[in-house]
């Protein structure tokens, strides 16, 4: 049973329609050829400051940095849906850190592209509400001279250029995901110094994981991760909640999808197309537009305080491209989940792109943030 006392809202929520660690922890060598064999399989090394993406296509395709134009990848090209975008992907198909078993030539879900292409909306949606109560936390952690964050599915680390210039104090970020390209990226494109000008340090963790425990967190002053929520199962969820109750580490949780979407001028259409979409997104048992409700109950029964906070992206015309990638990947999964919908849904999308190119659509995509404060280990404050 969820306790009531526990959950806090900021702002206005919409109803919400044996163990192991890391297999594998993968060391980052400053300009290192990404997506080959990296690293020498000894604990992730702290990346040196000026560390640059190797050669080749896949540094090629994120070489100018956050922030600047998407450059595609070869075979890609402006009207192809990048993998990940929407998201889409493929039934069954996981996020970047796997916390089931899968064929190990599994290609990752999420291209850069997509994830530089998002990271701007993504950082202008993140809570600011939630920090201060964070802060609090972390600035009552006894006896540390630092903490230690631990950044779930990490992509190319935008989580962490986000929040570690907004915290105080010596941080050492432990990054994890499956794909050695991303990670590497996220290494050597992560923030130097906190917001007081501390140092913040970085390790990297490549692997699978199959469930989430206390022992993982050993030492985690903090978990984080985006857009995570909404591909967990019920049971990774309660697993994963249990594991911070136990370490009695903070998790922030932010753009998990709310299953609401408003598009201006409205259609016809764009409420089929919505509920086709969050269908999609329930697939193989995994809870979409549900999670969060699920994430709250389940902290809230493992003793820790729950504050939600809404979270949407506002995309205008000076986010055509986002929206337009967004759009794509919207319309493919809905239609992947009921192709009836295919004739109309194909006319649809031609409507909106084009007035999304003529600076004419509107769309807000409705998220929600969670901080869990879970119970101190030891009756720390």
């Amino acid at each position: 049973m969820t306790n009531p006392v526990t959950i806090q809202q900021s702002g206005t929520i919409p109803a919400q329609p044996g163990p192991r660690e890391v297999t594998v922890t993968d060391d980052v060598t400053p300009g290192a050829r990404p997506g080959g064999t990296s690293g020498s399989g000894q604990a992730g090394n702290s990346v040196a400051p000026g560390g640059k993406p190797g050669p080749g296509a896949a540094g090629d395709a994120v070489r100018q940095g956050l922030g600047s134009s998407v450059v595609f990848g070869p075979g890609q090209v402006p009207g192809a849906v990048i993998p990940g975008a929407g998201p889409s992907g493929k039934p069954g198909s996981r996020p970047t850190v796997k916390l089931r078993e899968a064929d190990p030539d599994d290609p990752p879900r999420y291209a850069p592209e997509w994830l530089e292409l998002r990271e701007p909306a993504d950082a202008a949606a993140r809570a600011h509400d939630l920090l201060d109560p964070l802060r609090i936390r972390l600035a009552n952690l006894p006896g540390k001279s630092g903490v230690v964050i631990h950044d779930l599915g990490c992509g190319t680390g935008s989580m962490g250029r986000w929040l570690a210039p907004r915290l105080d104090g010596a941080q050492h970020w432990v990054l994890h995901d499956r794909d050695p390209y991303l990670l590497h990226f996220a290494a050597v494109a992560s923030p130097r110094s906190a917001a007081d000008g501390s140092r913040v340090s970085v390790e990297t963790r490549r692997g699978d994981i199959a469930r989430l425990t206390p022992d993982a967190l050993r030492g985690a002053s903090l978990v984080t991760a985006s857009a995570l929520l909404d591909v967990l199962t019920r049971e990774e969820i309660d697993t994963f909640a249990a594991a911070c109750a136990g370490a009695g580490c903070p998790a922030l949780l932010t753009l998990s999808v709310a299953g609401r979407v408003e598009l201006t001028p409205s259609h016809p259409l764009d409420a089929e197309l919505t509920q086709a979409f969050n269908d999609h997104q329930r697939r193989d048992g995994l809870l979409g537009p549900d999670a969060v409700t699920a994430a709250a109950e389940a902290f809230s029964e493992h003793g820790a305080t729950v504050r939600l906070h809404p979270s949407p992206w506002r995309l205008g015309p000076e986010q055509a491209a986002l929206t337009e990638q967004w759009l794509r990947g919207w319309v493919g999964a809905a239609v992947e989940e009921r192709p009836e919908l295919r004739a109309e849904a194909d006319v649809y999308l031609a409507d909106r792109l084009a007035a999304c190119a003529a600076g004419e659509l509107r769309v807000t995509v409705h998220h929600i943030d969670l901080l869990a404060l879970s119970r101190p280990v030891g009756g720390a404050s």
